[in-house]
This record gives C-alpha cells, sequence and structure tokens, in this order.
C-alpha cells in the first residue's frame, strides 16, 4: 500500500482532494498539504451543478451549515440571453421535463404537439424552470413522491473561497498536514521518472509515493516537471480571457445563474446571499481588454465592490491527467469555461476517479490509461455541450458569433446533431455527464428544429395529448404557487443553522 500522499496547492481543488481522501481514509494514510499564501487563486467557481450534492453528502457536510458558512443560495438553472438571436432568452433548467407518458419519451409528444401549435414552451412542463421564474425555491419533499415538487433538482452558488477555507477545517479536523510555503525544486526517481519529493524555498524536504497536483494553471508538476503535454481546443472554443468582479445584491434574489452573450463572448452573474458574482468571458482577437472590462461594468446589477481581475486561460486538457505517480485534478488538469458551472464538478469527478482506481506502490500502467481514458471521454462530452451553444446561434451583429456558427465542429458533436435535427431523437452516450434532457433545452432555446418526431407518437391523439400537457402545466403551475420566496426560504434555513 501507499501510505504518504501530498497534494501540491490548495484552494478548492486540493481542499476538496484532502476532504475526500481524509474522510474515506479515515488516518490510514498520511495525507499532507503544500501551498502558499503567496500564491492567489482563481477562485470564481461559484455556481455548480447537482452533484455537488453527492460530494458535500460523502464527506459528511451538513446542507445549512455549508449554506451559512459560504453565502449560498440554490440554483435551478441557467438563464441564457443573446445566444440564438439577439433578444431570445432560454432556461436550461436541473431535473425532468414533463412526466412519462406511455410508448415514448415526453419531448416526442412535445415536438408533435409544437409543431401542430398546441403546445406551451418547454418552460411550463419543468417545475424548476417555472419555479426560477417565479423566484421559488423549496427542497423536494421526500414523501410527495407522485408530485412535481418531488421533481425539483439543485446545485448552488457560494463564494468558493469561503468554502475552501471550510474544506480546509474540516480536513484538518481528520488528520490532514498542512505545510505553508512554496516550492523551489522538484526531486525525481533516476529509476522511473516519479516524483519522489518537493523542496520548499526553506530547505524542508516533502516526500511522497502519490502526488495530486492541484497548483491550477501553473500544473507545476504535471505539466511544469512532468511535460506532460496539453491539448488545446480554442479552435472550437475562442475565448480566452475572463474579467471577474463582485457587485453589491439586489433583488429579487434569483434562484439561478444567467450567461448573457455580449459582442465578442458572454458574462456571467452569479447571486449570492451578501453579493452578486460577475465576469465577462471574451477572445482577445475580436474585443481589447479595456473594451470587454468597459461592457463588463456596463452591465452590472449593483456598483462593483473590486476592481475587475484578469483570467488568462487556454481552453482544453492536459493530454494525461495521471503521469507517472502525479495525478492532475482541477485547472492543472485542463480548463473549460465556466459556461454551463462544470468547474468544481469536474473536481470531484476526478476525485471520485482517483478513489475508484486508487493505486498501490506498482502504479500499475493498465489502471492509470482506464483513469486517462474516463478523464478524456468526460473532458470530450462536456467541451462538445459548451460547443454546441458557440455552434448553434444565429447572431449576424459581430465576427466574433459569424465564426462560431460558421466553423466545424467534432464529429461526436455533429452526430448528436444531425440526429436530433432528423426526428428529435437524443442519446446519451456511456453515461457522460449531461443527459438527454439538458441537450433538449439547449437545442430547442437556440432554435434547432427536428424535421420530424418518433412515429409512434401518432399513437395517442391531439385531443389526449392536450389534455395531458393541460395537466401536466397546470399542476406545475399550481406547485410553484405553493412554493416560498427563494430568499426567504435561504433566510429560514441559515437562521437554523
Amino acid at each position: 500500500m501507499i501510505k504518504n500522499i501530498v497534494i501540491i496547492g490548495g484552494g478548492t481543488a486540493g481542499w476538496m482532494a484532502a476532504t475526500a481522501l481524509s474522510s474515506l481514509l479515515q488516518g490510514k494514510y498520511h495525507i499532507r498539504l503544500v501551498e502558499s499564501d503567496e500564491i492567489g487563486i482563481i477562485g470564481v467557481g461559484e455556481a455548480t451543478i447537482p452533484a455537488i450534492q453527492r460530494f458535500n453528502a460523502l464527506v459528511g457536510i451538513p446542507e445549512n451549515e455549508f449554506l451559512k458558512a459560504t453565502n449560498a443560495t440554490f440554483k435551478l438553472g441557467v438563464e441564457f440571453v443573446n445566444w440564438g438571436k439577439q433578444g431570445d432568452r432560454y432556461m436550461h433548467g436541473f431535473g425532468k421535463i414533463g412526466q412519462d407518458l406511455r410508448t415514448v419519451r415526453f419531448d416526442q409528444y412535445w415536438h408533435k404537439m409544437r409543431s401542430a401549435g398546441k403546445a406551451d414552451s418547454l418552460e411550463a412542463y419543468s417545475i424548476t424552470r417555472m419555479a426560477a421564474r417565479a423566484n421559488k425555491f423549496m427542497l423536494p419533499p421526500q414523501e410527495m413522491v407522485n408530485s412535481p415538487l418531488n421533481d425539483i433538482a439543485y446545485a448552488y452558488h457560494f463564494d468558493a473561497s469561503l468554502y475552501a477555507r471550510y474544506l480546509r477545517k474540516l480536513s484538518e479536523s481528520r488528520g490532514v498536514i498542512r505545510t505553508e510555503g512554496k516550492i523551489e525544486r522538484v526531486l525525481l526517481r533516476h529509476s522511473d521518472g516519479h516524483v519522489d519529493a518537493v523542496v520548499l524555498e526553506n530547505g524542508e524536504r516533502v516526500e511522497g509515493e502519490l502526488f495530486i497536483d492541484c497548483s491550477g494553471m501553473r500544473a507545476l508538476l504535471i505539466e511544469g516537471v512532468l511535460h506532460t503535454g496539453f491539448e488545446d481546443w480554442t479552435h472550437w472554443l475562442p475565448c480566452d480571457r475572463a474579467l471577474a468582479v463582485p457587485c453589491e445584491s439586489v433583488q429579487p434574489l434569483l434562484p439561478y445563474t444567467r450567461s448573457t452573450a455580449h459582442q465578442a463572448g458572454w458574462q456571467w452573474r452569479i447571486p449570492l446571499q451578501n453579493r452578486i458574482g460577475n465576469g465577462h468571458v471574451y477572445s482577445s482577437k475580436f474585443i481589447s481588454d479595456d473594451e470587454a472590462q468597459a461592457v463588463l461594468l456596463a452591465n452590472l446589477d449593483g456598483a462593483p465592490l473590486a476592481d475587475p481581475r484578469l483570467i488568462k486561460f487556454t481552453t482544453g486538457m492536459r493530454k494525461q491527467g495521471w503521469n507517472r505517480n502525479v495525478v492532475a485534478i482541477g485547472l492543472s488538469s485542463g480548463f473549460l469555461e465556466p459556461l454551463e458551472s462544470t468547474s468544481i464538478h469536474l473536481i470531484h469527478s476526478a476525485i471520485a476517479r482517483l478513489i475508484e482506481y486508487f493505486p498501490d506502490q506498482e502504479f500499475d500502467p493498465v489502471v492509470i490509461n482506464e483513469y486517462n481514458r474516463q478523464s478524456r471521454f468526460e473532458y470530450e462530452r462536456i467541451r462538445d455541450f459548451i460547443i454546441l451553444h458557440y455552434k448553434l446561434n444565429q447572431r449576424s451583429d459581430a465576427p466574433f458569433w459569424k465564426l462560431c456558427a460558421g466553423m466545424d465542429v467534432p464529429e461526436s458533436l455533429e452526430y448528436k446533431m444531425n440526429l436530433f435535427s432528423s426526428s428529435g431523437r437524443l442519446v446519451r452516450l456511456d453515461n457522460e455527464l449531461f443527459a438527454e434532457v439538458a441537450w433538449l433545452q439547449v437545442m430547442e432555446g437556440q432554435n434547432l428544429r427536428p424535421r420530424a418526431y418518433h412515429p409512434f407518437a401518432d399513437l395517442q391523439s391531439e385531443k389526449d395529448l392536450a389534455d395531458y400537457f393541460g395537466n401536466v402545466s397546470s399542476v406545475i403551475k399550481k406547485c410553484v404557487d405553493a412554493m416560498p420566496d427563494h430568499a426567504a426560504y435561504i433566510a429560514q434555513i441559515t437562521r437554523s443553522a
């Protein structure tokens, strides 16, 4: 067995890894985390997807305590503004759409009825989307198994730096040793090229058998020492910079993230209890930093609370997430812009994969290869989903958007688009992150229309389907009307935490 695990870098990635491993290993392994307070972290990953609930439950974080400690709010989805055409708005909401009916999926009946002009928008059949529009929220009541209220799926917006601080305290209480200091050099074993130790500026030598690289975009071990290589995807995702700034809160407190497309990129809006997180992701080939900053500041809902912070990045992934005895987790493994809030998910997904394929001292290459295969699959499928948003724009007002609409896309994405265009069919491959309902909402929201629908949808008459659709939307509306206000619900929870 391996006995010594060394985590390089703190932040969200480092402390999530430390918390998960210390919770699982319960003192059987020695876990040490090396970080320097002098080295800043990116720290803008404030929006998440529902899988974050599983991580928090795994490491034993009470939800109410988490909400209070991180200034968190609830998230029901992402609203996209101006992504199809100027003036378009749609929501990618979490959870299911519609209720089950015989023979084929709900969306196939919806395509039939929409083509006949007898169906409302998708939003009317989704409780998360309807609740988001009404600024309502409540936790799904488990006892109401046949109610749409039980279908509420949610994630969080939270302060990533406060989350890392919370996880650090939890990790250290479970035996993780934190070492403050900058790494001056890295020592490799002559026999196999594995990392043997890191040496700090004060001369201290930190030895380990497994090293987890959470050093962010610097990728200190995985790239700086092992020269693993990076696969650049900017020909599909041309944005290469972001400016981030917090601003004062405004009412109402929205239970969703907003993404607004601008001239050469897009702006995020993430509401927390005490402030709003904002950022402008853009391509420096189409807009200058000063112009991008002006766009960002002109589109804030409240007064800025700091100067905008510039972040430069290259979209893509490390050619191997695990190389020799180093596993890269977080931004050291790759970067995908936060359009669909996947950054923190990729951290805890990598941690779960490491646990599944945890090595012994042999570091069997077959195990490492499988870890890397699954990592690549996950990154590429999320990449495709993000590219979809850019490819499906119909904007003619800016060169950036014309470039994106005209670009060739990966074959894996082109296949999904062609299948949907043919008959509205959707396929989820090998349990990829985004399910059929997510692809449906983006394709439909950005005006990709199927030419036909599943022929079995015609087994139900239009009258029967109209009654069924009306009943679904009516029940959802009544449920949303009975839900509490999002801000009031959070206030009630945090008072009791």
